[in-house]
C-alpha cells in the first residue's frame, strides 16, 4: 500500500483496441470500441487505483456509472483512460474519468465503487447462493 486513499488521486492507463473490444455490426472495416468494453476498462482502471491504496483483504465493487461515449475509436487504435478520485465517503468512492484516443476525447463520466472486505463479501455471496439453491 502506498499513500492513503484521498481525493485527487489519479491514474492513467492505456488500452489497445483489439478485436475483442470492438463491435462488428458495421462490418470489419468499421469495427469500433464498444461501450461495454469502455465501461469495463474504466472499472479496471478505478479498481487498480484503489488496490494501490487500500489494505490487504479489501477490494471494491462497482455501484454506479454515468458514461457519455462521445466518439468512435477504431480497431487498432489505443485509448487512454484517466481516473481521478473525486469523492470519498467512508467506503464509498466516486471517480471522474475521461477517455481519449490519439485524435480526440471519446468519453467522460463518473464511476462509483464501494470498498468491501473480501472474506465478508464471499460469506454473504455463499449464503445467497445456498438460499437460491434451496429455493
Amino acid at each position: 500500500m502506498s499513500e492513503p486513499l484521498k481525493t485527487g488521486l489519479t491514474a492513467t492507463r492505456r488500452f489497445d483496441i483489439d478485436r475483442t473490444r470492438t463491435i462488428g455490426f458495421m462490418g470489419d472495416e468499421c469495427r469500433v470500441y464498444s461501450t461495454p468494453s469502455l465501461l469495463y476498462d474504466v472499472e479496471v482502471t478505478c479498481r487498480d487505483l484503489l488496490l494501490q491504496h487500500i489494505e490487504a483483504g479489501k477490494d471494491s465493487v462497482g455501484t454506479r456509472v454515468e458514461l457519455d461515449h462521445l466518439g468512435a475509436t477504431l480497431l487498432g487504435m489505443w485509448v487512454e483512460i484517466t481516473v481521478t478520485l473525486a469523492e470519498l465517503n467512508g467506503p464509498a468512492v466516486t471517480f471522474d474519468f475521461t477517455a481519449r484516443d490519439a485524435l480526440e476525447q471519446v468519453a467522460k463520466g463518473r464511476h462509483s465503487r464501494f470498498i468491501v472486505g473480501i472474506e465478508k463479501t464471499a460469506q454473504r455471496l455463499k449464503a445467497k447462493q445456498a438460499k437460491a439453491a434451496a429455493g
